[in-house]
């Protein structure tokens, strides 16, 4: 039971429901919003809101294209077509092809989505009807009944001339008849504007649909044919010519084949879909919810709102609440809304009691809690913080805002004092009750004390509730009744302004004496209502002000630590991921020199196997072996010079082809053979120069369009690793689309490539198609 009966008006709820009502795009959506309640299941609830939150998901994540499409509500026409005889008229067929193709593009889509993340949408698609077809039967029929009605209508929803061949023939001869008719026309008005019969700028026009010519009374017994019709004044009148009478009878007997083949096409049509009417409102049902939701999702767009965690037993805490309306009031002028932090815990304090200045904030505090309360219950996500947390109430009972009635012969006073009875006899452990100026209407020190009697009783019965009140009384109940705690919306009496800011903990002052000092009353008055009030209320006010005071200090001075305590750890961070960025940098550092280390001992080597292939090639020639043991020689005096303490000589590997692996050149030997000596590896000054004249020579494009597999490989293999020995830093591979297979061998290798370079530590090659506008799939471009 929700109390009064105008609860929503009270609550301002009713200005969200037209909103979300303005938000639908369809009568289907607009009846589910005026069909929302609140509910008091907690399963239905939770339910209600985990649909417009993964909703809310959905529509916000940018890797989904959520459909679009026209809602139409068709179900008077559908339910008529039940009865045989009756069929749909083309505006009628138009409107449920859209729907019925956005109704199954829409299930197509739930379909889609990822069920443990979005089950409550999967299950939106995956109701079926009363029959015993699947979902995916189900959404075939849909499809199927879009592609008869796309058989017979236009673009623009008209029959279509290709609906039945009997159409588009009685079409084509129509259209022939008119031609000729027109021509016809045409000559006979061109010899009588000759003849003078008719003025210079008429032209044949429609009646009763048949084209007739202007012809002023007098002649018309010059132009042969029928008299149609006449002018209002009387000076023109439209005659049939003689020579098209037939030719137009037979138009509007060939109209009437049309009207009659139309009909055929849209019964037969109409007859198709009579079994599938339960599908087809079916689908309506979903079109009405998602319509619905979409409403839903872009109010709480506008409001910032979340879904707050739901609790089974009656409490609520809300975090950072901000009152819905005024949100969407404000919005638009670039003002913000105090967010408030309100707490009513079965364990804690059931009931808040809330004092203050007027115009301070406390009617609003007390709608806040009402409307989103009614929000939540409703299955609308809210303006709150992501801490909130929030109950079921199985009642919602208010008193704001003055009842008095003349008919009923009831004054303020009167009016809250039935509504307090009304509370007393309904109330319980699972109602939330609002009172806004508790025993306000009468003599204070008796509206007080009935007031506190039936806050007693409230707080006996185990409910929750807010009351605002300026009575002292109140507040001296507040703080020594257990279950109910003070609360107090707070001012700046400095600027004398309201902060529309509550603080739990404490009574507030009214501030009754500062304001009426602002507004201007003498001195003299306000001393003597001073003396008339006593100085121990005085006092006692004056604490509570004091009280405000300092406790708005204190906060100030802590939200400033806890503003100095974030920064210092922003910057403590920043330092980290500074640091953390300058031992990346290093290591990277450390990284290159290590590879280019390793390059340089993978050139020498190569200049080590192409000396050893140059003596074999040469079959001991004297001349060359002298040379080669005199580098050899060199190479020794320059290696066995001395070497720094703990230096390290760097190994170098000749790879799998050579037989030995060569740690130190002072480890070389003579091989026993048809080769007397090996050279060892050439001075820096050689490998440079080899270098340099291989970088010279250097070409950044490789072409091997056309080649044998064997002799592409081959190609590949010496390029690349010229290409790493003098650093290119793009090289780019011309291998053509054709069959893909030069391609497929280029990838390979740089893949096999690439593994070998991990396996020794090094940096993987970065590759990929060209430049679309240059060769694109054609080409690879490899980064070094």
């Amino acid at each position: 039971m929700n109390y009064p009966v105008n609860i929503e008006e009270k609550i301002d709820f009713t200005v969200l429901r037209e909103e979300l009502r303005r938000r639908c795009s369809s009568s289907l959506g607009r009846e589910q919003v005026d069909e929302m309640q609140m509910q008091t299941d907690y399963e239905t609830v939770c339910r209600l809101l985990a649909t417009t939150d993964q909703m809310r998901q959905v529509r916000s994540d940018a890797s989904l294209t959520f459909p679009r499409g026209d809602i139409h509500d068709i179900r008077e026409a559908v339910s008529r077509i039940r009865i045989e005889g009756l069929f749909l008229d083309e505006a009628e067929l138009d409107a449920l092809r859209h729907s019925l193709a956005y109704a199954a593009e829409l299930e197509n889509f739930f379909h889609s989505l990822d069920a443990e993340r979005y089950p409550l949408l999967r299950e939106l698609a995956d109701r079926t009807d009363d029959t015993e077809r699947d979902v995916h039967s189900q959404l075939s029929t849909l499809n199927t009944i879009v592609r008869a009605i796309d058989n017979i209508l236009d673009r623009y929803g008209r029959l279509a001339d290709s609906a039945s061949p009997e159409l588009g023939r009685i079409r084509r001869e129509i259209s022939n008849l008119q031609g000729s008719v027109g021509r016809t026309l045409a000559a006979i008005l061109r010899q009588a504007k000759t003849d003078g019969l008719v003025d210079g700028d008429a032209t044949p026009t429609l009646r009763e649909g048949r084209l007739v010519i202007p012809v002023p009374p007098a002649y018309k017994r010059k132009i042969g044919g029928i008299v149609h019709d006449e002018s209002a004044t009387g000076k023109t009148v439209y005659i049939e010519p003689q020579q098209v009478v037939d030719a137009n009878n037979h138009i509007r007997e060939l109209e009437g084949a049309e009207r009659r083949e139309r009909i055929r096409i849209l019964q037969a049509v109409t007859d198709m879909l009579r079994p599938q009417t339960q599908l087809i409102m079916l689908s309506q049902v979903m079109l009405a919810e998602v319509d619905f939701l979409c409403a839903k999702v872009s109010l709480a767009e506008a409001l910032c709102a979340i879904r707050p965690e739901i609790v089974r037993q009656p409490m609520l805490e809300w975090v950072g609440a901000r009152h819905p309306v005024l949100l969407l009031h404000y919005a638009p002028q670039g003002k913000t809304v105090v967010p408030l932090d309100i707490r009513l815990k079965e364990e804690e304090n059931r009931v808040l009691v809330i004092s203050g200045p007027n115009a301070g904030g406390k009617s609003v505090c007390l709608k806040t809690v009402a409307l989103l309360q009614y929000m939540t219950q409703c299955g609308l996500l809210v303006p709150v913080g992501e801490a909130s947390r929030v109950g079921i109430f199985s009642q919602l009972m208010i008193d704001i805002g003055d009842e008095q009635s003349i008919q009923d012969e009831l004054s303020t006073y009167s009016s809250h004092l039935r509504n307090m009875k009304t509370f007393l006899r309904q109330a319980d452990r699972e109602t939330l009750f609002l009172i806004d100026e508790m025993g306000t209407g009468t003599e204070p020190l008796i509206g007080g004390a009935i007031a506190e009697a039936v806050l007693r009783e409230l707080v006996n019965k185990g409910s929750f509730g807010i009351v605002t009140t300026h009575y002292t009384n109140l507040k001296h109940f507040a703080e020594q009744t257990s279950g109910v705690v003070n609360g107090a919306m707070l001012y700046d009496r400095g600027a004398m302004r309201p902060l529309f800011q509550l603080s739990i903990g404490q009574a507030g002052s009214s501030f009754a004496i500062e304001i009426a000092r602002q507004i201007g009353l003498s001195e003299p008055l306000i001393k003597y209502a001073t003396h008339l009030v006593g100085e121990e209320h005085i006092d006692y006010d004056k604490q509570l002000q004091d009280i405000a005071r300092d406790k708005r200090y204190w906060e100030n001075k802590r939200q400033q630590i806890r503003q100095k305590e974030k920064t210092l750890e922003e910057r403590i961070a920043q330092y980290e991921e500074q640091m953390s960025g300058i031992k990346q940098k290093k290591r990277e550092m450390l990284d290159e020199a290590r590879q280019q280390a390793a390059d340089l001992l993978q050139q020498s080597n190569a200049t080590i196997e192409r000396t050893i292939r140059e003596i074999k090639e040469a079959k001991a020639d004297k001349e060359r072996t002298k040379a080669a043991r005199k580098k050899v020689e060199a190479m020794k005096e320059k290696v066995q010079q001395p070497t720094p303490k703990n230096a390290q000589t760097p190994s170098v590997s000749s790879g799998a082809k050579n037989p030995k692996v060569l740690k130190d050149f002072r480890d070389l030997r003579v091989l026993k053979g048809t080769v007397e000596t090996v050279s060892s590896t050439p001075s820096n000054t050689a490998v440079r120069s080899t270098v340099r004249q291989r970088t010279l020579s250097f070409e950044r494009t490789l072409d091997i369009r056309g080649m044998r597999v064997d002799e592409a490989t081959e190609k590949l293999i010496a390029y690349m690793d010229d290409a790493l020995m003098v650093g290119a830093g793009e090289v780019t591979i011309l291998h053509g689309t054709g069959t893909g297979a030069l391609k497929q061998l280029t990838r390979d290798y740089l893949n096999d490539l690439n593994r070998q370079r991990r396996k020794r530590g090094q940096v993987p090659l970065d590759f990929g198609d060209g430049d679309v506008n240059h060769g694109g799939a054609g080409l690879t471009v490899v980064q070094l």
